[in-house]
């Protein structure tokens, strides 16, 4: 017995000692690196070590990691960005979006897709954020970042997404710059009526605190201009968000529906640094919009879901759907991937995102683009037919393997997390 405890610890403190030897956590080998920023795309291994990326080079030996990750015929690229989503989720039925039903809780529908950082599109206001903050920032794997919304109790739906006496921009910003590690910026949304007010408040809010401002024009009848918004009231770096949605009288479309071509202040409004994001959501995405668009050279500045209880099981899905919907429109891989990763982290102000430069945190997706016969749809029905589609092979965050769809990892360690 005792001869088998001997064993038992040598045996121990010898694969404590080849651990420790080597130099890095994981080792990815053989992969199609694309990082936008750094401007590579290439075959290319990456090393992760103490949750950093450690070293790009053409190639690492293998024997230098305690876990190798075999991404030959595959994309690796930084964790995707997803700035428009809705995860303030909780149990109050009648709260929709603020710690209600509407929103989804984040680690069951990132990882699984490559995404590793979420914006929070304004489902809590200043009175709201500490219990979005306390159950679900704090709570997450997924990074979890927001727009507050101008309203001070947030999307809580009904009449309290229209009360402008909720609206205080100088109290909005004060405490967006107060909480400025999880809020990147201001949010207006799901406003009815034609009066510039709200609009103007939020924008407001977003230069006292200098952070961008993202609006959703809502179901104003006749709609608000789009040119007054982008030239009068928007500063550059503000985003419209659902940029190719159509939806009748009520939110005036970046594609003039009677002559199928992109309304000409759009391109001005472009040239002037306002943001573009699509943010597809359960109507607010329609090809009859995105491929004139794409078409003429008007490409989104950001791939968004918007997802949500209502979206999720649509025609958006998740974010590599909708980015393989700009695939099946016409746009390069590269402009999908930067418009997914880089891209969004400029836009939110976070440049420490989005890119795989030695020293930053170990936020990887690995891609399998996968032959085949796909149709990607949206809301009205109308089907965009593909022979090839992303698919998410692996996501890393801070440098820990989350989500491994085929076991490509060696070896595989299975990790349980606790829930309090």
């Amino acid at each position: 017995m005792k001869r088998k405890t001997l064993l038992f610890l040598f045996l121990c403190l010898t694969t404590a000692g080849l651990i420790s030897a080597q130099t890095y956590s994981i080792v990815i080998k053989g992969g199609h690196v694309i990082d936008p920023k750094n401007n590579i795309n290439e075959l290319m291994d990456i090393a992760v070590k103490d949750g950093k990326i450690a070293l790009l080079a053409k190639n690492i030996d293998p024997k230098e990691g305690i876990q190798v990750v075999d991404a030959k015929g595959m994309y690796v690229t930084p964790g995707l960005i997803d700035i428009h989503v809705h995860v303030f989720n909780g149990s109050n039925m009648d709260q929709t979006y603020m710690n209600g039903p509407s929103s989804i809780p984040p680690d069951g529908f990132t990882f699984r897709v490559g995404v590793t950082t979420v914006v929070d599109a304004g489902c809590a206001g200043w009175r709201t954020f500490p219990e979005f903050k306390k159950q679900t920032i704090d709570a997450s794997q997924t990074r979890v970042l927001a727009f507050l919304n101008i309203v001070g109790e947030g999307m809580r739906g009904g009449p309290f997404e229209q009360n402008q006496k909720d609206m205080d921009p100088k109290v909005t910003a004060e405490f967006a710059k107060k909480n400025s590690k999880d809020i990147v910026g201001i949010k207006l949304a799901h406003y009815n009526g034609r009066d510039w007010t709200p609009v103007k408040l939020a924008e407001e809010a977003g230069r006292l605190a200098d952070i961008p401002f993202m609006v959703d024009l809502g179901g104003a009848r006749p709609a608000l201009s789009l040119d007054t918004l982008f030239m009068q009231i928007f500063r550059p770096g503000d985003i419209f968000t659902h940029c190719f949605g159509q939806l009748g009288a009520s939110r005036e479309s970046l594609v003039d529906v009677t002559t199928g071509k992109v309304r000409p202040f759009v391109w001005d409004a472009q040239k002037r640094g306002i943001i573009f994001d699509v943010g597809a959501g359960g109507i607010s995405f329609a090809y009859s919009q995105a491929i004139p668009a794409v078409k003429s050279g008007l490409f989104p500045d950001a791939i968004s879901t918007d997802l949500h209880i209502g979206s999720m099981n649509g025609a958006t899905k998740d974010q590599l759907t909708t980015m393989n919907k700009f695939l099946a429109m016409g746009m390069d891989l590269q402009n999908v991937i930067r418009t997914s990763t880089w891209k969004p982290a400029q836009i939110i102000k976070r440049e420490e995102l989005g890119h795989l430069t030695v020293g930053s945190e170990a936020d990887i997706a690995i891609l399998n683009l996968r032959p085949g016969k796909f149709g990607f749809f949206d809301y009205t029905g109308y089907k965009l037919e593909a022979d090839k589609k992303l698919e998410c092979e692996m996501t890393i965050r801070a440098g820990k393997i989350v989500y491994d769809l085929n076991g490509i990892a060696t070896p595989i360690f299975v990790t349980r997390r606790r829930y309090n």
